[in-house]
């Protein structure tokens, strides 16, 4: 498992019913991280995905 901490921006792959998009995250827990949504449609929305979700971290 990658080392994710608050700030970093992390691409979450698409789902049934999101598009692949880039989040932000605000804490990190054992399963899952929260935070807000930065791009796409879902853009400003707040959310908990699992971890299994992440793709990686944003390239810079």
């Amino acid at each position: 498992m990658d080392d994710y901490r608050e700030g970093d921006i992390v691409i979450i792959k698409a789902g049934e019913n999101w598009p692949q998009h880039l989040f932000e995250i605000h804490e990190v827990y054992d399963d899952c991280v929260t935070g807000y949504s930065v791009d796409g449609p879902l853009e400003g929305c707040y959310g908990e995905p699992s971890l299994d979700l992440i793709l990686g971290l944003r390239e810079a």
